[in-house]
């Protein structure tokens, strides 16, 4: 074989048990005694038997030995190399680091330790290094079973032969919300008391060896948590999330308190309707609580809100008030003196001062106790001894007189039960149909019996004044007649007096202008030649227009006359209606003579009296000598 084939064999084996070497160092190292234990990794160790001169049996009731003893070893092996572990005396299990992550706790259980005392569920707490020291757990006196301690977030090197890990969440407490706390170990709760004492430094119950040693009683814890986040161990507390009470303005809190010592009466001789304690003893507490939040454990306290402001309750069927308290009253039916049942809706206004709150609720026990045993009672007989007094008419026209009474006798019974009633105030009052309808039809015949009374004094007023009127009218009628008559009388004097100038102007204006015409005579005959064409011309012309205007104007005329005759006509008609008809005739035939100059005096009167046959012919001879001497002036006038 060459050097060259020599030397590849050569490096080739070397490889080869390199090779070999990494595929079983396990077991090369594992043959001589060493362990190699990964960072992540924790080695448990198991004796499988001891050598000459070490102890080799286990003490009775324990599986894990501290004493080098054969069996689960309590001491571990931490990551790193160890020696003189040989594989035919030791066996090593390799295991993952106990990891604890956030927002969980380890619950550790042990499987080895002393006896749990009697009435004990839980282990208590020795320093063993957070459980990670399994010897010091067992030496220091651990107690098999769960423990009271737990481990919080993070990595741990925990003897799973001794402990067993179970993770539980964080005890987290909401924003205005409480957590009721019961304890699951402890010593007994005392006698009469339905939880334990108060126990102070435990951490809210996150340390449950100090609450144990601090006395504390297993049951119902009288503290509460508030809100937040805590590491609870659920095998000594358990948790129940609970609203904070509220206490809404206007209100107090009276609390009732179940827990606590027996304490002293403080609400004096006179009130013996139970007992008002000071703050933290059993009873009903003599200082309420004001508007807010309160982390009230409702198990040991029961808080009684109580209205401060004014309250109002209604005896009504379909009307209820927000707080509810009159949610079972009803419309109070009564019956009256005459036999007729008839409802009636009451208000009742009361004040609860906050001073006195404790001692309502000492005395009923809730706000609803006093409306059902005080409240309703009271009103609602008040109301039916008051209505068998008198029938249903003189309840109904007394109401306010009632209201009044009702108010008086019903604020004298509420003081004597601490409370103030500001008012009483009648509803509407719902009388039978029948005697509605009766007291109707009552009303309605006085109404009209009114109603007729005034219209007839009405007609009587009516009449008197049309008689009064008509009487205006005709003094009217009789005054305008008289002067009618003096101004007929005036007219027909000025028509005679016009009528003779107008002779005596026609005379004259005669003479001048026979004289006139006689010289414009000639002038006028050469003027009318020149102009006669031209004045034919426009007579033509003219006659158009005057046709055309004599067809506008009748018609206009002829309107103008339909219309002042209709005036005339209704003004005849209206001056007849004033001045009746006589009087008009004769106004109208006195104008007439006057227009007319119709002479009513003759100027030969003939008559028979005073000369006896001859008298009628010397009065004709008279006449005939009249008629003679006319003629005879008519000629000396021509």
């Amino acid at each position: 074989m060459n050097p060259i084939g020599i030397v590849a064999l050569w490096w080739g084996s070397i490889f080869l048990a390199i090779l070999i070497f990494l595929l079983t160092y396990r077991f090369w190292f594992r043959l001589l005694g060493i362990i190699l234990v990964p960072e992540d990794k924790i080695g448990l160790v198991t004796l499988k038997f001891s050598l000459f001169g070490e102890k080799k049996e286990l003490p009775p009731n324990r599986i894990i030995a501290v004493d080098g003893e054969a069996g689960f070893q309590a001491q571990t092996l931490a990551p790193g190399i160890h020696f003189w572990y040989w594989i035919w005396q030791y066996n090593i299990d390799l295991q993952p680091l106990t990891i604890i992550p956030p927002g969980q706790i380890g619950l550790l259980i042990a499987k080895d330790g002393d006896e749990l005392p009697t009435n004990s569920i839980l282990g208590k707490r020795v320093d063993c290094d957070a459980y990670q020291d399994a010897a010091a757990f067992i030496r220091n006196g651990g107690q098999k079973g769960r423990q009271t301690a737990y481990i919080t977030t993070g990595v741990y090197r925990i003897n799973t032969f001794l402990f067993d890990i179970v993770l539980a969440p964080m005890t987290q407490i909401k924003e205005n919300m409480l957590g009721i706390i019961t304890t699951l170990d402890g010593a007994p709760i005392e006698v009469g008391q339905i939880a334990g004492r108060e126990v102070a430094d435990h951490n809210n119950f996150q340390d449950a060896d100090a609450f144990l040693r601090g006395g504390g009683n297993k049951g119902l814890q009288p503290q509460v948590l508030l809100a937040g986040s805590y590491n609870l161990n659920p095998w000594f507390a358990q948790i129940e999330e609970h609203e904070m009470t509220q206490i809404p303005i206007g209100h107090v809190g009276v609390v009732i308190s179940f827990y606590g010592k027996e304490g002293v009466d403080l609400s004096g001789d006179e009130f013996r309707h139970g007992n008002i304690v000071s703050k933290g003893q059993k009873g009903v507490w003599a200082e309420p609580l004001g508007p807010g939040k309160y982390p009230i454990n409702k198990y040991l306290y029961r808080v009684e809100l109580v209205p401060t402001t004014n309250l109002v309750l209604n005896w009504a069927s379909a009307r209820t008030e927000s707080h509810m308290l009159d949610k079972h009253l009803s419309t109070i039916t009564v019956r009256s003196k005459d036999g007729f049942p008839f409802n009636l809706d009451v208000s009742q206004i009361i004040h609860i001062p906050a001073t006195e709150a404790p001692k309502v609720i000492a005395r009923f026990g809730s706000m609803h106790n006093l409306v059902s045993q005080v409240l309703e009672p009271t009103i609602g007989n008040y109301f039916r001894n008051s209505a068998q007094d008198a029938d249903v008419i003189a309840f109904l026209t007394s109401r306010k007189d009632r209201q009044d009474s009702a108010k008086r006798h019903i604020g004298q019974v509420l003081e004597e039960y601490n409370v103030h009633g500001v008012d009483t105030l009648i509803g509407d009052i719902v009388p039978p149909d029948s005697l509605m309808k009766t007291l109707t039809d009552r009303k309605l015949a006085e109404e009209q019996k009114v109603t007729y009374d005034t219209q007839k004094m009405a007609q009587e007023t009516r009449q008197a004044l049309e008689k009064e009127t008509a009487i205006a009218d005709i003094q009217k009628q009789i005054v305008q007649a008289d002067q009618g008559v003096l101004i007929a009388e005036r007219i027909a004097d000025a028509a005679v007096k016009k009528s003779t100038g107008e002779a005596n102007g026609v005379k004259i204006a005669a003479s001048a202008e026979a004289e006139r015409t006689k010289m414009i005579a000639s002038a006028d005959a050469e003027r009318t030649k020149m102009s006669a064409a031209a004045e034919s011309e426009k007579v033509r012309l003219m006659a158009q227009a005057e046709a055309e205007k004599i067809e506008i104007t009748g018609k206009a005329e002829a309107e103008k006359t339909l219309a002042v005759g209709q005036s005339s006509a209704e003004a005849y008609r209206l001056a007849v209606e004033a001045m009746g008809g006589d009087n008009f005739t004769k106004m109208k035939v006195m104008e007439t003579i006057g227009q007319e100059k119709v002479k009513i005096i003759p100027d030969v009167l003939i008559t028979g009296e005073g000369g006896g046959a001859n008298g009628a012919i010397g009065g004709m001879l008279g006449l005939r000598l009249l008629d003679m001497l006319k003629s005879d002036k008519k000629e000396e006038q021509a």
